[in-house]
């Protein structure tokens, strides 16, 4: 702080300075001006500009890291880069592409490195979307379905490698509807298990190709932070035994959210998500839900089966500047065929958040979200839904 106070001191003080003419101090005063600012003030002047449109450059990326915590991952340093561009710059109705780097290393263990990202052609007549990551983490396990998962006492340490690949394509066809192909790899290999009965008899490792179509409609006014709109997709996946699955199966993924302006700066975000699998699901493919997207505060894989559902209803709120805030609840719960869902299995959430404009409309967000018996702290990019 002493530097910064220090550093806008003299700044004001060169600024008011009274112009002599006189030679030398006219020198004197071009070198202060054009004089290299020192570390700090660049570091503010980036952070300050960050969400300012960049017109002269085609992509637009800026970077942003530190430390955090969490009560799963512990202590950590993370580093994330969001990128802005336009596949034809004097197209301004189309929409923003986005793509954002990440990597992450905590002390307990967890390292995680990815790319994700929308790519949105000319016009908005198609769009790529996205998801490269490599993981290797130190984590535990509770077993498959809620009455196993529910039990602090089965908690079971292990290591957890899993490289995976997701994309489809997708056309424009009517004003917001979108469908296409789309395509998945998984690589997961389990070890170290403290408790190898909760795996049932399943294969540490496995590799999983899947093929399916979707169906999405989208009238979110944007991709990252949306004020306003509507975006529901539907997919559909194979993962059969001739794509040299060891595990055949299928599954279903509905996600449904709204968005809708309610007072100056304020949005009110609901979503819906559930995934249904059916046949023999491997268990580093079961459904599940908390970390970073749904379902904050829950220790991510805690809860597993073969389907799960979950819905939240978030209050966002811009404050001031570039911050805001927003407070969510929600709940979910995991099982293996709708008959088996539960009042009792049916698990709270909620809790409050802090919103800084990384970017124009792209959100850093540190989340505090609480569960039944779990908390969690979330620092991550682009709001949960």
């Amino acid at each position: 702080m002493r530097v910064t106070f220090l550093t806008i001191l003299l700044t004001a003080a060169i600024a008011c300075t009274p112009v002599r003419a006189h030679a030398s101090q006219a020198t004197d005063t071009a070198s202060v001006q054009t004089a290299r600012p020192g570390l700090i003030r660049r570091i503010i002047d980036y952070f300050s500009e960050s969400n300012e449109p960049k017109t002269d450059k085609k992509f637009d990326i800026s970077f942003i890291g530190g430390p955090h915590y969490s009560s799963d991952s512990k202590f950590g340093i993370g580093l994330m880069g969001a990128g802005l561009y336009r596949t034809y710059e004097a197209d301004s109705l189309t929409p923003f592409s986005q793509s954002s780097i990440y990597a992450d290393a905590t002390t307990a263990g967890h390292f995680k490195i990815g790319i994700i990202g929308t790519h949105i052609f000319p016009g908005d007549k198609s769009r790529i979307t996205y998801d490269v990551n490599f993981s290797r983490i130190a984590t535990s396990f509770w077993g498959i379905g809620y009455e196993e998962c529910r039990h602090d006492a089965n908690e079971s340490k292990y290591k957890y490698l899993n490289s995976q690949i997701r994309a489809d394509y997708r056309v424009r066809f009517g004003k917001h509807f979108y469908a296409g192909p789309l395509a998945a790899f998984d690589y997961i290999h389990g070890s170290s298990f403290g408790n190898p009965e909760l795996w049932h008899g399943e294969a540490a490792r496995t590799f999983n190709f899947g093929l399916g179509v979707l169906l999405e409609y989208d009238s979110r006014d944007n991709l990252s932070a949306p004020f306003r709109g509507t975006f529901v997709r539907l997919e559909q996946q194979f993962n059969p035994r001739f794509l040299g699955n060891k595990y055949a199966f299928s599954g279903t993924k509905l996600h449904a959210s709204q968005y809708c302006p309610l007072w100056t700066g304020a949005t009110l975000a609901a979503s819906f998500d559930c995934r249904l699998t059916y046949g023999n699901t491997p268990w580093g493919l079961l459904s599940t839900f908390g970390g970073s997207s749904n379902m904050r505060g829950y220790f991510e894989g805690r809860y597993r089966d073969k389907s799960a559902m979950t819905a939240c209803v978030e209050l966002r709120q811009h404050i001031w500047r570039r911050n805001g805030l927003a407070i969510w609840g929600g709940a979910g719960t995991v099982f293996a065929e709708f008959n088996d869902i539960r009042a009792r299995s049916i698990l709270p959430n909620y809790g409050i958040g802090y919103r800084w404009e990384f970017k124009q409309r792209v959100n850093v967000r540190v989340d505090l979200g609480f569960g039944r018996g779990c908390t969690g702290f979330i620092f991550s990019i682009n709001e949960a839904f």
